[in-house]
């Protein structure tokens, strides 16, 4: 048999003892395979480079979550608040897009669970916070100063405080005087703030608002914790406040709740509400007849039990007796002839609310002038109006209530009386010209 040719190959001849070059080729391999750790040759060796000093291993983060992180503890000041909030005032460098991504990815935390910017911190819990990251380079915005205040705006505005104690103050807002600044409003309770800062270094906070045309009782913050305590009572509805109103004609109910969602109405950019019901917020309002004027016009006291735009207003124009000067939401049939002024006549009278510190924020407001003018020119009597709240009926009564109960009592003798002449004085006639057709004889 003929066989393959066992001669030398072609890279010449083998040495004695050497294995053929394929069987030494899978030899290196295989020595290779066992033996990890043996240098391979390079052609072209690199460089030799300094060893690095020895440092602990750091496992490899993920996407977007960092290993250092700063732990903080809640204050006092900022009990209640949203987390977002608290990056607004202890961390401001660090912006809310930032801060929902640290909540995305499980970074940010509180006493140890996942968090949400939108989530309240209390007293004492401890805040996981990611190191910040590094911000891009902005170009310097001008700050914006504040007017500084003349001395007639700072007399002014202290002026108008009825209420003032360590964490809050509460003004007699005039009407005609924006709570807040917009369009083509320069003056406004916010920018008279700084007038009100008395023995603290801190600038007050506005907690509610009134609309520019209502005067009245407004709740002022004078540090960031009570800002805090007052944001959570007007949000879970437990502060009260109690509105005086004259109102076109009279309510057959003299003691009512309107319960009619509220929402924006289309067309009007916001400024005017309307009754919807299928797309407005819940809305409720209570109303209690404190007394009337013939057919002509009633003074009834209002409570908000939500917080909507114009709630009062919309409501009571809702139900056919709107505000006395409020020609926004009754049109030309919200104004009274004679002396009455054509100003609105909605005020908030009293203001009730849990202080920080215990015990109550309980103020009333006294009327502006028009207001009270419009009252006395419509013969109704001023001690009248300051109606007890439900949960107060039931406590014992104080002085001030004793002399309220009395002044009324003696009113409905008054009237009782007049009642009485009247009706003499109608028996007389009768009994001189005989009874009148188709009438009944007296009984006596």
């Amino acid at each position: 048999m003929k066989g393959k040719s066992s001669g030398p190959s072609r890279g010449g001849p083998r040495k004695p003892g050497a294995a053929p070059q394929g069987r030494a080729r899978g030899a290196v391999k295989a020595a290779r395979a066992r033996k990890p750790d043996a240098p391979r040759p390079a052609p072209n060796p690199a460089p030799k480079v300094a060893a690095a000093k020895s440092a602990p291993v750091k496992a490899s983060p993920a996407k977007g979550v960092s290993l250092d992180v700063r732990q903080f503890r809640v204050g006092a000041d900022d009990d209640g608040i949203r987390l977002d909030r608290w990056f607004q005032r202890h961390l401001p460098d660090v912006g809310f897009n930032v801060v929902s991504r640290w909540a995305r990815t499980g970074q940010l935390r509180v006493d140890g669970a996942r968090a949400a910017p939108g989530d309240r911190v209390a007293e004492g819990q401890t805040i996981r916070v990611p190191p910040a990251e590094p911000k891009a380079a902005e170009i310097a915005k001008p700050r914006r100063v504040r007017p500084q205040l003349t001395d007639d705006q700072i007399a002014f505005a202290q002026s108008l405080v009825i209420h003032r104690d360590a964490q809050a103050i509460v003004i007699n807002k005039p009407p005609g005087l924006a709570t807040q600044g917009g369009t083509k409003t320069d003056d406004h309770v916010d920018g008279l703030l700084d007038a009100l800062e008395f023995e603290l270094d801190q600038r007050p906070k506005l907690v509610h608002r009134l609309d520019k045309d209502t005067s009245g009782a407004l709740l002022i913050a004078r540090t960031a914790r009570s800002a805090a305590h007052f944001a959570k009572a007007f949000s879970s509805r437990t502060a009260r406040k109690v509105y005086w109103a004259i109102v076109m004609g009279v309510p057959s109910i003299e003691d009512g709740m309107i319960e009619l969602p509220i929402a924006k109405q289309p067309g009007t950019g916001g400024e005017k509400m309307h009754v919807d019901e299928e797309e407005g917020l819940p809305a409720r309002s209570r109303y209690r007849v404190i007394e009337r004027a013939g057919n002509r016009a009633a003074w009834v006291e209002l409570q908000p039990y939500t917080g909507r735009t114009h709630q009062l207003r919309v409501h009571m124009a809702a139900i056919g007796h709107p505000i006395v000067g409020d020609g926004k939401y009754g049109g030309k049939e919200a104004f009274l002839s004679g002396t009455i002024s054509r100003k609105m006549h909605l005020h908030a009278r009293r203001i009730r609310v849990d202080h920080p510190d215990g015990d109550r924020v309980d103020v009333r407001a006294e009327l502006p002038e028009h207001f009270a003018a419009s009252l006395v020119s419509l013969g109704f009597d001023l001690h009248a109006g300051d109606l007890p709240l439900d949960e107060e009926i039931a406590r014992k009564p104080t002085r001030e209530d004793e002399k309220k109960v009395a002044k009324a009592h003696a009113k409905q003798i008054r009237k009782g009386r007049k009642g009485e002449r009247r009706a003499r004085g109608a028996s007389g006639g009768a009994k001189s010209g005989g009874p009148k057709s188709g009438g009944a004889p007296r009984k006596k």
